[in-house]
């Protein structure tokens, strides 16, 4: 399991904050997750282990993984594509062509 990112964001007035982790080799999953006020507002899930199903990710190209997901996030947050105010909190959101996680 590596570290995870962490990033405070203020946008329209208002603080959030992305983190993103690795669930490890017992659970390969790349989550990103937007919080406002505390609380979960939009997420993102990228499951890895059909990639290393024939070779193993390296630790650098997880964390690659990683960032790229995140920076995803924080850019779809100020681009407006994250629905501030007609979303539910709490909905799940993933980039195009990524594999949804269960």
């Amino acid at each position: 399991m590596l570290t995870g990112l962490n990033t405070a964001v203020e946008y329209q007035g208002e603080s959030y904050h992305v983190q993103t982790e690795d669930g490890g080799q017992s659970h390969p999953v790349i989550t990103t997750v937007l919080f406002k006020g505390g609380a979960v507002f939009s997420s993102r899930k990228t499951r890895y282990a059909h990639a290393a199903e024939s070779e193993p990710i390296s630790s650098d190209g997880i964390k690659k993984l990683m960032r790229e997901q995140h920076k995803t996030m924080l850019k779809d947050l100020i681009a407006g594509k994250i629905p501030l105010g007609g979303g539910a909190p709490g909905q799940r959101s993933r980039p195009v062509g990524s594999p949804q996680a269960q």
